[in-house]
C-alpha cells in the first residue's frame, strides 16, 4: 500500500498558484540602439539612464564603449549578437569561446551586470529568408557550452528573439495563432533550447506595425483607447491590439507544446514621426496604455493574472542611420530625441517625477544650410534628392512633421540635413552655388531643423541602395508635385 501523504487543499493550491502568478517580478527595460551618425556619448547616454531610473537596457551588440560606461552601475544589460555572426558560430565551438572572452568574461569581471544574450537580432524576420535563421540554434548551443566552460552559464542566460512577423493567425483570432511553417521545425528547436536552460522566450510584438499593415486593426485598437471596438475570438474578448498579438503567440507556443514557457517582450513602442499616425501625441498614448496594462497584472484572455517577466521600450533615442525597408517611421521610434531630449513624459515607475533630459549635450555652432533664393533654382529639386541619399530626410514623407514645407522650404530641409551629418563643414553647404550658411533657426512648427552632435566619434554610416531607392521614390514624387 502506498502510503499516504498530506497534501494541501485545492483552494490553497489556487491561492498559492495566484501569488506565484501575480508576484513575480515584472521589470521595464529600454532598447539603446546605436545606429546613428552621430551617436551621444555612451558616458552621457549612462547619466541619462540614472538620472531617470532606468535600470535595465537592451544592446544589439557588444560595444566596448557602453559596456565600459555601464560598468559599476546598477543597470542589468542584455548584449547581442549581431546576425552576420551566426553562421560562424555555429559551425565552430572555438569561435563561441572566443567571443565569449572577448565580450562578456572582461566585462562581467570588470562588475558589467550582463544577464541575457540575445543570438542574433531578429533572426527569423521574413525578409531575411533563410539567411540566419537554420544557425541560431547550433550557435546558441555552442555559446551555451563556451559559458560553461567560462563559468558564466549561472550568471548569463542566452535568448532568440523572435520576430512580430515569425507568427500569425490567418483569420486575425488568436485561437487560430501558428508559427510561421518555414520556421516552424527550428522553433521546436529553439523552444527545447530554452526549455532545458530555463530561459524566456523573447518576442518583438508591434502593435504601430499591425495597424499600419492591416486594415482589419484600427488606431483605437492600437492605442490602448478605451473606446475601441473589441475583437471578439470564440467568447474571449480583445480590447486592444497588444493582447491580440500576446494570444496569438500564446496559441502558437501552445501548438507546438510549451504553453507555459515564460516570454519577456523585447522589443515594442511607437514611433513619433515618418508615416501618418506617427506622431508624439500617439506615442504618448500607446506607451502610457501600455504600461498601465502591463502594471495592472490583469493578463490576457489566454493568460489572466499572468504578464510578462519584462518588457523593453522600443526604442532610447531617435537613430538616423536605421535601414527604413519597413518605412521611414524607423527612424524615429526614440523615447528622446536624437539628442536625448525627452519626447514625451513616461512613467519608468518613479512617481510623479518628470522624466531628465540628457545633461552637457555638446553641438556644433547654430549653423544651419538653407537654399540661396537669390539664385537660379531650376536645379534645387535634383539637388535636394541629390542630398537625401546621403542624409536624413525621413521627416519630409508623408504625414510626417516636416511634410508641409512647401518649396524651397523642403529643399532647404534636405541640405540642412546633408550639412550636419557632414559635420557642418563649409563645402556640404555648396550644391552647386544654390546653398547659403545662415544663423537664424529655419524650424517651423513641429518640423525642426537639427544642429547636429559634437559626437566623440561621428561615423557616417551609408544605407543601403535599397534604402536610398525608396527614400528617391518618396522625394521624387513629394519634390516634383510640390514644385509645381
Amino acid at each position: 500500500m502506498v502510503p499516504h501523504h498530506h497534501s494541501l487543499p485545492a483552494v490553497t493550491l489556487l491561492a498559492i498558484t495566484l501569488l506565484y502568478t501575480t508576484s513575480r517580478v515584472q521589470s521595464i527595460g529600454v532598447t539603446w540602439g546605436t545606429a546613428a551618425s552621430h551617436p551621444l556619448p555612451p558616458s552621457t547616454v549612462v547619466d541619462l539612464l540614472k538620472l531617470n531610473k532606468i535600470n535595465k537596457i537592451k544592446l544589439l551588440d557588444t560595444n566596448p564603449q557602453i559596456l565600459e560606461a555601464i560598468s559599476g552601475s546598477p543597470i542589468d544589460v542584455t548584449v547581442g549578437i549581431p546576425n552576420t555572426m551566426l553562421r560562424s558560430l555555429n559551425a565552430s565551438v572555438k569561435v563561441a569561446e572566443n567571443w565569449v572572452h572577448d565580450n562578456l568574461t572582461r566585462y562581467i569581471s570588470g562588475r558589467t551586470r550582463i544577464e541575457y544574450i540575445t543570438i542574433g537580432d531578429e533572426p527569423f524576420l521574413q525578409r531575411y529568408g533563410s539567411q540566419f535563421y537554420p544557425y541560431v540554434v547550433g550557435a546558441a548551443i555552442n555559446i551555451e557550452a563556451a559559458l560553461i566552460r567560462a563559468k558564466l552559464s549561472t550568471k548569463v542566460k542566452i535568448v532568440i528573439p523572435c520576430s512580430f512577423d515569425a507568427f500569425g493567425s490567418e483569420s486575425g483570432q488568436p485561437s487560430k495563432g501558428q508559427f510561421r511553417a518555414d520556421i516552424n521545425k527550428t522553433m521546436i528547436e529553439v523552444l527545447n533550447f530554452l526549455t532545458k536552460t530555463r530561459s524566456p522566450f523573447f518576442v518583438n510584438i508591434s502593435p504601430f506595425l499591425s495597424y499600419y499593415q492591416n486594415k482589419n486593426i484600427s488606431l483605437d485598437f492600437a492605442l490602448f483607447k478605451e473606446i475601441a471596438r473589441p475583437h471578439n475570438d470564440t467568447r474571449r474578448i480583445y480590447k486592444n491590439s497588444f493582447e491580440l498579438s500576446y494570444d496569438t503567440l500564446i496559441t502558437a507556443l501552445t501548438v507546438l507544446g510549451f504553453p507555459n514557457i515564460d516570454i519577456v517582450v523585447s522589443e515594442i513602442g511607437w514611433p513619433t514621426d515618418g508615416a501618418p499616425n506617427a506622431t508624439v501625441s500617439n506615442a504618448e498614448i500607446f506607451t502610457k496604455g501600455l504600461l498601465d496594462f502591463f502594471r495592472s497584472g490583469k493578463g490576457t484572455p489566454l493568460r489572466p493574472k499572468v504578464m510578462p517577466l519584462e518588457i523593453y521600450l522600443y526604442t532610447l533615442l531617435d537613430e538616423d542611420q536605421k535601414n527604413i525597408t519597413a518605412g521611414n517611421f524607423e527612424r524615429h521610434w526614440g523615447l528622446f530625441t536624437f539628442d536625448g531630449q525627452v519626447k514625451y513624459q513616461v512613467d519608468f515607475g518613479q512617481s510623479t517625477k518628470k522624466v531628465a533630459n540628457a545633461q552637457g549635450v555638446e553641438y556644433f555652432a547654430s549653423r544651419w544650410c538653407v537654399v540661396n533664393n537669390n539664385i537660379n533654382m531650376s536645379n534645387a529639386t535634383a539637388r535636394a534628392m541629390e542630398a537625401c541619399t546621403n542624409a536624413d530626410c525621413t521627416a519630409l514623407s508623408p504625414g510626417s512633421s516636416c511634410f508641409n514645407l512647401s518649396w524651397p522650404g523642403n529643399v532647404s530641409y534636405a541640405f540642412n540635413s546633408y550639412y550636419q551629418q557632414h559635420d557642418q563643414r563649409a563645402d556640404s553647404c555648396d550644391f552647386g552655388g544654390l546653398g547659403m550658411i545662415t544663423t537664424v533657426d529655419p524650424s517651423v512648427g513641429n518640423c525642426r531643423f537639427n544642429v547636429e552632435l559634437k559626437a566623440s566619434s561621428s561615423v557616417l554610416l551609408r544605407g543601403s541602395e535599397f534604402d536610398y531607392f525608396l527614400v528617391l521614390i518618396v522625394l521624387m514624387g513629394w519634390l516634383l508635385l510640390d514644385r509645381f
